[in-house]
């Protein structure tokens, strides 16, 4: 599965989850999508960094992070290796720049507690929102097994209040 971002042409943004990329021009292609908040049609791709769901596949092997929890700021390179964000174009750093402005600007940090926020939230204990946090490999797994749908940001967002 891959999780693709998208907007309508009221802007409202929300996401879509498809089988593959070909999946999503055929279902926008017969009509098939809508924005939920507003059902227009004219549904787009907007800048990601798509989560795909491998469960079925073996993880690829990846660097240790230099300290044991932290990760590893990588995109995918060519034979679906990892590279580090400074191996790639200036292009695609200006674009993961963007992506990253526009995650921060419209999502609520809510650090630690990211995988029990998720569950208010889809469980409609609290009001739906945007947010971002922390959350191990497991409680991401777990999340995606309920139903609950995630995205892991291609790099570490460092809260710098919590810096020293």
């Amino acid at each position: 599965m891959i999780v693709f971002n998208l907007s309508c042409a009221a802007d409202h943004r929300f996401e879509g989850w498809f089988a593959s990329g070909e999946d999503f021009d055929a279902q926008r292609g017969r009509g098939l999508l809508s924005c939920p908040l507003c059902g227009s049609s004219e549904v787009s791709k907007q800048l990601s960094a798509p989560r795909l769901n491998l469960h079925a596949q073996p993880e690829p092997k990846r660097n240790k992070p230099a300290r044991e929890g932290a990760p590893v700021p990588a995109a995918q390179g060519e034979g679906g290796a990892a590279k580090p964000v400074a191996m790639l174009s200036q292009q695609q750093q200006d674009a993961l720049r963007a992506l990253i402005g526009e995650v921060l600007a419209n999502t609520e940090d809510v650090g630690d507690r990211f995988a029990e926020e998720a569950r208010r939230i889809h469980y409609k204990e609290t009001e739906a929102r945007a947010i971002r946090g922390v959350a191990s490999r497991e409680e991401a797994e777990a999340l995606v097994d309920e139903g609950i749908e995630v995205a892991q940001l291609p790099v570490a967002i460092v809260d710098k209040s919590r810096l020293n």
